[in-house]
């Protein structure tokens, strides 16, 4: 099956095929069979219509155009890979030529992945955010252990800075109450600041029953970053009893003996953390430098599909939230203007779309693997995030197959992504190496291999 490939731009060809019929001819018979199998025609047993019988019925025309689009796909298919190109986008084919019983001719004209040569990797290189665990963020972690261990009293006094009071609140602008900035029964903890400014002074010295104004602005809604005058009333003052950060506590709130055997835990942890957020960061700023070596124009048909399904969802999005592009970008402060928002969405989707196309072509030269293990961990990984059985992915995969080859190629891009950050270099703002060999696809971190002459001899068990 000969064909040729006409390059029309750096990112989209034209290739035109041409099939001997004895390679369509396995096709024709299929729809003959087919068809055969639909008719009652008098005097033929059902399936055993004859083709001449179908031609004379429905026309040889109607037989072939069939089969073509039955055989289509696969000859397609067939002219990619004898070429080497890969595709970026579904094709627009059109029949140029069909002699019957001798040649069919077709072409189609596709975006391509464009011509680019990779960098060296080892010439990469991100600086991400120092690894700092301040006793802050441990006592933050302790204080919220003892707040759900501790208990609260109602008290018949004057609230102060540590006690929780339910609140009504009622704001107004030039004398008109705004029905959008009331609320009643909610709780606030005296001397949190996680509500409007202003009101720890107004609420600290009430007692239940008893109300202060006060002027702040306003955090949300229409008259978001509008000055307000403000009614809080006080129903209740509740007194927190926090436990004493003791060993009693340590055993009560964890699985450890101490209090100091509990901070350290709690200091690997945040640790950890803050190396999955390095990891990220990584990622990132690696693949940012990567693809900033790289200089090719984003295949505009790819690039317009990407951006209208990013907007759909955004669309859909705003929909179900009740939400218009206006009032979601006044609430969130996201873009000046919707031109802008826009514009941020078509940059985003330009430079993802160019990740992708970078990685796939890294993975091919790589020969990146990808195995039913891969697979099955990634499942796994997808079911913990969205809180369901891995068995509902399994089964979903065996509904709709094709999103297996989606997944695969979201995995392979991931362990290309590893490769490429594993050769960067990496530092902190402090100019230490950032050591990520054990970076997985998925961003996080595989736990350190223990080697053998790492390990202590144990001593031998007396019996």
């Amino acid at each position: 099956m000969p064909s040729t490939v006409e390059q029309l731009s750096p990112s989209r060809v034209k290739i035109t095929v041409e099939v001997p019929f004895d390679e369509l001819k396995p096709s024709v018979d299929k729809t003959y069979q087919a068809i055969a199998q639909q008719i009652t025609i008098p005097g033929f047993r059902k399936g055993k219509v004859p083709p001449m019988v179908i031609d004379q019925r429905y026309g040889r025309g109607a037989v072939l155009q069939e089969a073509i689009n039955d055989a289509l796909p696969g000859l397609y298919g067939k002219a990619v890979s004898d070429n080497k190109l890969s595709p970026l986008a579904q094709p627009d084919i059109e029949v140029t030529k069909l002699e019957d019983n001798d040649l069919l001719e077709f072409t189609a004209e596709v975006e391509v992945r464009p011509e680019f040569e990779l960098p060296e990797l080892e010439s990469l290189a991100a600086t991400v955010d120092a690894l700092e665990v301040d006793e802050e963020r441990v006592t933050e972690q302790l204080d919220a252990l003892r707040a759900r261990f501790g208990s609260r009293e109602t008290v018949e006094r004057a609230a102060a800075e540590g006690d929780v009071v339910t609140i009504d609140l009622e704001a107004s602008v030039d004398g008109e109450v705004l029905e959008d900035a009331t609320a009643e029964g909610m709780e606030y903890e005296i001397g949190s600041g996680s509500m409007l400014e202003g009101l720890d002074e107004a609420v600290t010295g009430l007692s239940a029953g008893e109300s202060a104004t006060f002027t702040s602005k306003l955090v949300g809604g229409p008259h978001k970053d509008e000055d307000a005058e403000i009614k809080v009333t006080v129903s209740t003052v509740a007194e927190q009893n926090l436990p004493e950060l003791d060993d009693e506590f340590a055993q009560l709130a964890s699985e450890f003996d101490t209090l100091d055997e509990m901070k350290d835990d709690i200091r690997t942890r945040l640790i950890n953390m803050s190396r999955l957020e390095q990891a990220s960061e990584a990622r990132d700023k690696v693949l940012e430098d990567l693809i900033g070596k790289i200089d090719f124009d984003v295949p505009e048909g790819a690039l317009a599909a990407d951006v209208e399904a990013r907007k759909e969802q955004i669309n859909r999005q705003l929909g179900q939230a009740g939400l218009s592009l206006e009032q979601y970008l006044t609430e969130s402060e996201e873009a000046e203007s919707e031109e802008s928002f826009w514009a941020d969405v078509e940059k985003r989707a330009a430079d993802a779309l160019k990740a992708q196309i970078v990685l796939d072509k890294l993975a091919e030269e790589r020969e990146v693997p990808v195995d039913q293990n891969d697979l099955t961990q990634h499942i796994v990984r997808l079911a913990q995030q969205q809180g369901s059985n891995p068995q509902q992915i399994a089964d979903h995969l065996q509904e709709h197959p094709h999103h297996v080859n989606e997944y695969m190629t979201e995995i392979r891009r991931g362990k290309a992504l590893a490769l490429v950050v594993e050769a960067a270099t990496v530092t902190d703002a402090n100019g230490e190496r950032v050591e990520l060999d054990r970076l997985q696809p998925d961003g996080t971190l595989a736990d350190p291999v223990i080697e053998a002459d790492e390990v202590e001899a144990e001593e031998p068990v007396a019996k």
